[in-house]
């Protein structure tokens, strides 16, 4: 070999630096000895399917026992109110046993758990779309009560961006998933029934029976094209009718670091948000499941200013809803971090690829589009019922 000249290196692969999200809970603690026999050894991409079940049920056992324990609470003086709050090194030591000892746990448990996973997952899913709907009916309902032209102004521009968001992005979807010369029927009636779908709010949404608003069908149907998208590009990479992956033959590294991370974000999001912002979930003492009218008369307020400060605030969320949100963003996590099957994704190198993945985003597209007509025309079929 010539001086100066070094020997041609392999690129990059982009799931290596990603392996280490489901590889090192293995290398670190590795399968359990004296607990589960085989009579073959599974390959090495079951024990690291292994290894994440394992750690994501010691989060959920872990925060399933701070949900329980939290049951009751009504206000700030109980004294398991403190635990909530502080006690982080104490609680972290206790994760991490919980975690280890889940290591020696028998596969079968582990079989279960990873069954129930997928039903608690869906649940999880479920959970966002609630809080988005809640969130896009606020925020619209906010704009509007301002009864400014502004604001006016502000909902129609929001509005018909993303509608040319939406637009713009189904049609890259038939670009890149309906390549020509394959037959890609079931990729064709995906984004043809989400397109559908975001006439059908609109529709509805402008109805005159309808207290509707555009601002909100507009994001469910960026969110619901979002999902197809997320859907249809987390089919196999040797599928003929994905042309994203036939165009790039591995995902790029910051492709896929920046989905692991808006997952991630959107995880934590969810769980903080269900169990802190949201009146839906919070307890019958709190202050946000009440009215918005004082409790006391202004004339009386004063009098009772002293009496106030002896008595005992309320929580103002459920502690307990917070934990179990956690327990099933566990789940979540295990889930697309071994693709929603036993085999580590069908592509078996990146996360959150393979055909139960895309059918979990496909259903929750119509999930989603689902409880957003309902929330609509609900008001329509009970009126006398607040919704």
């Amino acid at each position: 070999m010539p001086l100066g000249r070094r020997k041609h290196q392999p690129p990059l692969r982009p799931h290596r630096l990603l392996r280490p999200l489901r590889t090192i809970p293995c290398r670190l603690l590795g399968p359990p000895r004296g607990i589960n026999h085989f009579h073959k050894t599974p390959d090495r991409e079951w024990f690291e399917t292994d290894a994440v079940l394992r750690v994501s049920l010691g989060n959920f056992v872990f925060f399933t026992i701070l949900a329980v324990l939290m049951i009751g609470i009504k206000d700030q003086k109980d004294p398991r109110d403190q635990l909530h709050h502080g006690g982080w090194m104490a609680k972290i030591v206790c994760w991490f046993i919980v975690v280890f000892l889940m290591f020696f746990v028998p596969n079968g448990i582990i079989s279960f758990y990873e069954t129930i996973s997928k039903f608690g997952s869906g649940l999880f899913l479920m959970v966002q779309v609630v809080l988005l709907l809640d969130f896009v009916h606020a925020w619209n309902e906010n704009w509007v009560s301002k009864d400014e032209q502004f604001w006016y102004m502000a909902l129609l521009i929001v509005s018909l961006v993303c509608y040319l968001a939406t637009f713009s992005f189904t049609g890259v979807l038939f670009h890149w998933f309906t390549p020509s010369g394959h037959d890609c029927g079931l990729n064709t009636f995906f984004i043809v029934l989400t397109l559908i779908l975001v006439f059908v709010f609109a529709t509805v949404a402008l109805h005159p029976k309808v207290n509707g608003s555009l601002l909100p069908a507009s994001i469910i149907s960026l969110y619901c094209t979002y999902l197809c998208y997320s859907g249809l590009s987390s089919e196999p990479r040797d599928y003929e009718c994905n042309g994203l992956h036939n165009h790039s033959k591995v995902v790029s590294t910051g492709s896929l670091t920046l989905g692991l991370l808006t997952t991630v974000l959107s995880v934590v999001y969810s769980a903080v948000r269900a169990g802190s912002s949201t009146s839906l979930f919070s307890p019958p003492s709190s202050p946000r499941a009440g009215s918005e009218k004082p409790l006391l008369p202004f004339d009386k307020l004063d009098e009772q200013e002293d009496k106030k400060k002896d008595e005992a605030k309320p929580v103002s969320y459920s502690y307990t809803f917070f934990h179990l949100i956690f327990s099933l963003a566990s789940m979540y996590s295990a889930m697309l971090l071994t693709g929603w099957s036993t085999s580590v994704g069908e592509s078996r190198k990146l996360i959150d690829v393979g055909w139960p993945s895309v059918w979990v985003r496909i259903v929750t597209g119509w999930a989603t589009a689902a409880l957003f007509i309902w929330s609509l025309v609900a008001p329509l079929i009970f009126p006398d019922r607040e919704f």
